[in-house]
């Protein structure tokens, strides 16, 4: 993997500073700058190159959804990891609506942390194993709705089960040996029969469904 650069997004100072004291020390990663907060993100964007951006899910001001949402709108390459303590569960949502692709409590051992920001810079999903369960009985209702109930075909499970793993659209028409309009296709009708919006949510579908273990 080439060097993973780094942006925190986090209201207190000390945090940040011992989170950068651990990633700046990880071979392959590179913390490349600090935020104090959404709006202070958005604003000096222009000075940075990023990969994945940690992003505190709860902070005064614009809060860790709406931020995440205006960053990827102009920086959709960039990768959101959601940091939270445990009472933050009515974010999870909309942080997952917003298009974060990894999920971490605060207070997760360092190891942790690594697997995240490697799987979220391979192009995959993360989510820490305490959270999952707050988040996928989270789902808003649309997930839920009418047309989540019209089952998947044999090749849409397939594909949904690769889209959890991380792979492109191309990728995974390399791997079925078919073509990428086929496989935008039967992505959309996915989304359409799921009711979700993204890959963090097809994630939590494909959990709460049992077509794929804990990422």
């Amino acid at each position: 993997m080439s060097d993973c650069r780094i942006i925190l997004v986090d209201d207190h100072t000390l945090f940040r500073g011992g989170l950068r004291g651990l990633l700046d020390r990880y071979e392959g990663f590179r913390v490349v700058g600090e935020a104090g907060s959404g709006e202070e993100l958005l604003e000096r964007i222009g000075e940075w190159q990023a990969d994945v951006v940690f992003m505190d899910i709860a902070m005064p001001g614009m809060g860790g959804a709406e931020a995440t949402q205006r960053l990827l709108a102009l920086r959709p390459q960039w990768r959101v990891i959601t940091l939270s303590m445990f009472g933050d569960e009515h974010y999870y949502q909309r942080m997952v609506e917003a298009g974060a692709r990894g999920f971490l409590l605060k207070d997760s051992p360092f190891d942790e942390v690594v697997r995240a920001v490697e799987t979220v810079h391979g192009g995959g999903t993360y989510f820490s194993e305490p959270l999952l369960g707050s988040l996928t009985g989270r789902m808003c209702s649309s997930e839920r709705s009418a047309g989540a109930d019209e089952p998947l075909s044999a090749r849409e499970t397939e594909i949904l089960v690769c889209v959890c793993r991380g792979l492109s659209n191309q990728e995974i028409a390399d791997k079925l040996f078919i073509s990428k309009r086929t496989v935008d296709k039967h992505r959309a009708n996915i989304l359409e029969k799921t009711g979700c919006r993204n890959t963090a949510s097809l994630v939590v579908y494909a959990i709460r469904q049992g077509l794929v273990d804990l990422l």
